[in-house]
């Protein structure tokens, strides 16, 4: 994720970010990818495949596909989040720090995920287009790319200019929204640490995320490249929409 308007460092959120996503089920998050990637085509084989993990964070994600059978490539523009993720157990992971934008593998892939909205990240559907060029650029033929992203509806309603608190031990956040428009909503957090003291210390991540029509991302999908096989309500089989909170695509690489 790009430091700039859009996106945001991660730098003071990466020390805290597994401690606040603890109601993330990513074993079952993980399960239903890899199923998704089954059911549209793209095989491990005996010998295993290569998968890329696309905006990967602190690689919790990256480690579960990697014990489901795949050699991961974890990718992030963040060095604070790829930091978190390196003082993990690696096995069958590597990480290379890549703004998804300027993507540059050393090779193919054949599969790709883009999870819990990292391509909500991007500012526009010129740079979206621009990712997902570079992902079908590095699949191999039959591969399959998954990806969430959080819809308008989301943005505008749920997210909207509301305020959630969120706590894990001693870590307390504030997370405070701002809707602005055409899918846009700034967020920021106030992060609060608790001292050995007992006194807290305070940081703030300034966070910029941008919906698109569901209709747009099918566009951009084809005109990079990818056939569009389904549009998902998250974590289910069912068809998405603009009333979801969060729709999944499923792309193959002709």
């Amino acid at each position: 994720m790009k430091d700039n308007a859009f996106g945001g460092g991660y730098g003071a959120f990466a020390a805290v970010y597994d401690d606040l996503t603890r109601d993330v089920d990513y074993p079952a998050l993980a399960e239903y990818y890899d199923g998704l990637i089954a059911d549209f085509g793209a095989k491990k084989g005996a010998g295993g495949g290569i998968l890329l993990d696309l905006a990967c964070g602190t690689g919790t994600l990256s480690l579960l596909m990697a014990k489901r059978g795949w050699d991961v490539i974890g990718a992030d523009a963040s060095p604070e989040m790829l930091g978190a993720a390196a003082g993990k157990p690696s096995k069958g992971v590597a990480y290379v720090c890549q703004d998804m934008t300027e993507l540059d593998l050393y090779g193919t892939v054949d599969a790709a995920i883009c999870a819990l909205d990292g391509l909500n990240h991007l500012p526009d559907e010129a740079a979206l287009f621009k990712s997902l060029s570079r992902v079908s650029l590095f699949m191999n033929a039959g591969g399959v790319f998954v990806f969430d992203v959080n819809t308008v509806y989301k943005h505008e309603k749920i997210l909207g200019d509301h305020v959630f608190i969120k706590r894990s031990g001693g870590v307390y956040c504030v997370w405070s929204n701002h809707y602005e428009n055409d899918g846009v909503v700034d967020i920021t957090l106030d992060i609060f640490r608790e001292r050995r003291d007992g006194a807290y210390t305070k940081s703030v991540e300034e966070i910029r995320e941008k919906a698109y029509p569901l209709d747009a991302v099918r566009a951009v999908s084809e005109e990079a490249g990818f056939n569009v096989r389904a549009c998902l309500d998250f974590m289910t089989r069912g068809e998405g929409g603009e009333d979801s909170e969060k729709a999944v695509f499923v792309l193959t690489k002709p």
